[in-house]
C-alpha cells in the first residue's frame, strides 16, 4: 500500500472539541494492553519541529517525495546537502519527558508496543522496546542498487570529506532532518555513492509517495488486533499511514484516545482528544498512576527513576 502524499488537512467544523481531562488516558493505561501510536508532536520538546502544528515546517517547506528523489540527480544533491547539514542537529537530539513516560508505561506492563511515525529513534533511546519504526530510521542509509544498509554516521564522515568547509546557515530544521537551504547555499555540494557498489544512497526512511513495506504494515495491524486500546500521541493523523490503524481500532470497537493540542483527522473515531502539551500531560498521567517519573540526566544520555 502506497503512502498518500497528503501534506495538509483542514479540520471539519463539527469535530468534537478537545479537553484537558486526562482521566480517560489514565484509565486506559491502568487497564493495560495499550498500543501507542506516536507522531512528530512527541519530539518537538526534543528540538525537532513537527510538520503541521503551530509554526510547523510545512508552512515553509515541502518534504522530498520518493519520485523526485529517485528521478533527479539534482534533487538528490539538494536533498543530501540539506540533510547532511540538518543531521548535525537532528543526530544530537535527545529523548524528552514524553518519550520517557512512554518507556515507563511499557516497563510497568501498561503499554504493549509502540508504533512511531517518527524517524528519530528517540523512543528506543528513552528505553522503549517493541517499537515499530513505521517510516524507518534516519540514522540508517540504504543503497537503492544493492540494498546494503550502513550507519548514517559513516555517510556523514564521507560527506564531510567530500565537502570540506560546507557550513551554510540554515533557516530551520524539519522533522525529517532536512535543513532549509537555498539553491545558492546548496551550490555544488558533492554526493557520494554506495561504498560497496557505487549505487545511489537514500536514507532508510519512507519518503512521501513511497510505499511503506507491506510486512511492516501487517506487523502494525497485528499489534492493533492484540491491543486493548490505542493511544495516539502527537500526531495530526493527516497521512493514511497512521490513520488506517486508528480506523482499524475503531472498527474493532477498541477505544482510541488522542493526546494532541490541535484537532486531528482521527478525532471522530476517538473517545477523547486531550489538548495538552505531551511532556507535561504524560508526566501527570504517570504520577496519577503512581509510577516513578523518569528524569533526564544532565547530559541527556540516560534516564533515572
Amino acid at each position: 500500500m502506497r503512502m498518500r502524499p497528503t501534506l495538509r488537512w483542514i479540520p471539519d467544523e463539527d469535530l468534537p472539541p478537545g479537553t484537558t481531562d486526562l482521566e480517560p488516558v489514565v484509565g486506559a493505561l491502568r487497564a493495560g494492553g495499550v498500543l501507542v501510536l506516536s507522531g512528530a508532536g512527541i519530539s518537538t520538546e526534543s528540538g525537532i519541529p513537527d510538520y503541521r502544528g503551530e509554526g510547523g515546517s510545512l508552512s515553509r517547506h515541502t518534504p522530498m517525495t520518493y519520485q523526485e528523489f529517485t528521478g533527479s540527480a539534482r534533487a538528490r544533491r539538494r536533498y543530501w546537502a540539506r540533510s547532511h547539514l540538518g543531521w548535525r542537529t537532528f543526530g544530537r537530539a535527545r529523548p524528552n519527558a514524553g518519550h520517557a513516560a512512554v518507556a515507563a508505561f511499557q516497563r510497568h506492563g501498561l503499554v504493549s508496543a509502540v508504533i512511531t511515525q517518527n524517524v528519530d529513534g528517540l523512543h528506543q533511546a528513552a528505553g522503549a522496546e517493541r517499537v515499530v519504526d513505521l517510516h524507518g530510521r534516519l540514522d540508517r542509509v540504504v543503497c537503492l542498487a544493492c540494498g546494503a544498509l550502513s550507519p548514517r554516521g559513516d555517510l556523514a564522515r564521507r560527506l564531510e570529506e567530500a565537502n570540506p568547509g560546507f557550513a551554510p546557515v540554515a533557516a530551520g530544521i524539519n522533522p525529517d532532518g532536512d535543513a532549509d537551504l537555498t539553491d545558492a547555499q546548496v551550490g555544488d555540494f558533492r554526493v557520494v555513492p554506495c561504498a560497496r557498489c557505487g549505487g545511489v544512497l537514500k536514507p532508510d526512511v519512507v519518503f512521501f509517495g513511497e510505499a511503506v513495506p507491506p510486512e511492516r504494515v501487517e506487523r502494525c495491524r497485528e499489534l492493533v488486533r492484540e491491543a486493548a486500546s490505542l493511544l495516539v500521541l502527537g500526531s495530526s493523523l493527516t497521512v493514511m499511514s497512521g490513520l488506517r490503524f486508528v480506523r482499524q481500532a475503531a472498527e474493532a470497537d477498541k477505544p482510541v484516545l488522542i493526546v494532541n493540542r490541535d484537532p486531528t483527522r482521527g478525532d471522530r473515531h476517538a473517545v477523547t482528544r486531550v489538548a495538552l502539551p505531551l511532556g507535561a500531560a504524560l508526566t501527570t498521567v504517570a504520577e496519577r498512576l503512581g509510577l516513578p517519573v523518569p528524569v533526564l540526566t544532565t547530559d541527556g544520555s540516560s534516564f533515572i527513576s
